[in-house]
């Protein structure tokens, strides 16, 4: 059955290995829509497939992220796709089955969730104690914001849907939220999720700590600087997370869930991640069908630029650089959604914006030393801001913040030339409007 917009069907199916080894699974469990949710097993089990929506390959197994980064700067397509070139070339068309592919994905994972949230707190079962059902509940809060925090910084405003639904014409007739509105819900799912969780450290599901990236990453992107600072700090202040030397270290040789990692998916050798096929050679099994382009190549093996970070990427047997960060055999890489880097860079913007100069470099330096490279000797806002930028276009080449990066700070145009400010959203999918009549067309497209 093919799902539709934000529908999953008559059925929940859970794929479950993405990570089994650590919510205890058995592969391939499915329950009904009509009995889904009503003791302790099938409570765990619908928050296993939240999970699994959110691993699969068209939302952060491959599809979403490639949006962020092929929209960017540092990638070049190699296949004969013309969607996966609309994306470099910043003209993608409403019928590009990508991000109809990713729509499909993240709204599947928001009915997952609100599955949850609706079902799990009315479940009656000694077995299922107070404190484990706050916490699936608390994950499908947090899961949920972070799907509605994706959607809104890809397309703007979309439907807020926060009810299960189980048939394709349950969602039909919902205008679409602003984005302000959707981030607002993002906000308000968080604040309802952190006191639920709990204040533990975990690298593959959500805890407090999870919440506390989130609502940084969030603030930054509202711009409200003091906040972003506040929430970034929690994580960097925690022993528990700390910059591993050399750059390579949370993720070279089998690495998984390492000090770098605040939340990371796990992917198994029976679900495994697909993004590894994109990246890696035809010698390595891989099909390359994107790779780092010439700008990237030089800056990553730039020994003051790059640094470590240079090991990103490598040559195959026909002299030609891929990307490295997925390269395992079988495909089992975990897919990064918040490492501590990410913390230090958004707190040094905050800081940066927030006039604490020094303190800003003190963060920004955190990552060039991690990098083996020489430390900033910035001195004003503007040029420590620009440091920044060029770092996290380094520290996460191939992950999926450079579109967003450059797009939140309006500098699109100077940096991408993407002068058509309609431009800086996606289209909603053509399949969405012709099954909706109530969805309306981002301007210009």
């Amino acid at each position: 059955m093919k799902l539709t917009k934000y529908i999953i069907g008559a059925s929940l199916v859970i794929s479950l290995g993405s990570c089994s080894d650590y919510l205890d699974v058995q592969p391939l469990e499915s329950i009904s829509d009509t009995k889904t949710i009503f003791d302790k097993t099938s409570s765990e089990t619908a928050i296993r497939g939240v999970y699994s929506a959110l691993a699969d390959g068209n939302y952060y197994g491959t599809t979403f992220q490639s949006i962020g980064y092929l929209s960017g700067d540092n990638i070049q397509w190699t296949g004969s796709q013309s969607q996966v070139q609309e994306f470099i070339n910043k003209k993608v068309n409403a019928e590009n089955s990508t991000i109809s592919g990713a729509w499909t994905a993240i709204y599947r994972t928001v009915n997952r969730a609100n599955n949850v949230i609706s079902k799990v707190p009315l479940v009656s079962d000694p077995l299922l104690t107070d404190a484990l059902k706050n916490q699936i509940i608390g994950e499908a809060y947090f899961i949920r914001a972070l799907s509605y925090f994706d959607l809104a910084r890809t397309w703007g405003g979309v439907p807020l849907i926060t009810k299960p639904t189980s048939s394709p014409l349950e969602n039909s007739g919902i205008a679409r939220s602003t984005q302000a509105e959707i981030y607002a819900q993002v906000l308000k799912d968080l604040d309802i999720a952190e006191p639920l969780l709990p204040l533990t450290t975990d690298r593959f599901r959500a805890t407090r700590k999870t919440v506390w990236a989130l609502k940084s990453r969030l603030y930054l992107y509202q711009k409200d600087w003091a906040k972003a600072e506040d929430y970034a700090t929690r994580l960097i202040s925690d022993s528990n997370y700390k910059l591993l030397k050399p750059f390579s270290s949370f993720f070279a040789n089998e690495a998984r869930g390492t000090q770098e990692s605040i939340f990371e998916l796990f992917y198994s050798s029976t679900e495994t991640n697909t993004h590894r096929g994109q990246w890696q050679p035809q010698t390595n099994g891989g099909t390359r069908q994107w790779a780092p382009n010439d700008a990237l190549v030089a800056l990553l093996n730039d020994p003051k630029i790059g640094g470590g970070r240079s090991t990103l990427i490598a040559k195959d047997n026909q002299n030609r650089w891929y990307g490295n960060l997925y390269y395992r055999t079988p495909a089992t890489d975990p897919s990064y959604i918040f490492r501590i880097a990410e913390l230090y860079l958004i707190r040094s913007e905050a800081r940066a914006n927030l006039n604490k100069l020094t303190d800003a470099l003190t963060d920004l330096n955190a990552i060039k030393d991690r990098a083996a490279i020489a430390l900033s000797l910035a001195s004003s806002k503007e040029s420590i801001l620009l440091e920044i930028e060029n770092e996290r276009r380094l520290e996460f080449a191939l992950e999926p913040h450079r579109w967003f990066d450059v797009v939140r700070t309006g500098r699109a145009a100077e940096v991408f030339k993407v002068t058509d400010v309609n431009r800086l959203v996606l289209p909603i999918p053509s399949n969405e409007l012709l099954r909706d009549q109530a969805l309306i067309q981002n301007p210009g497209y």
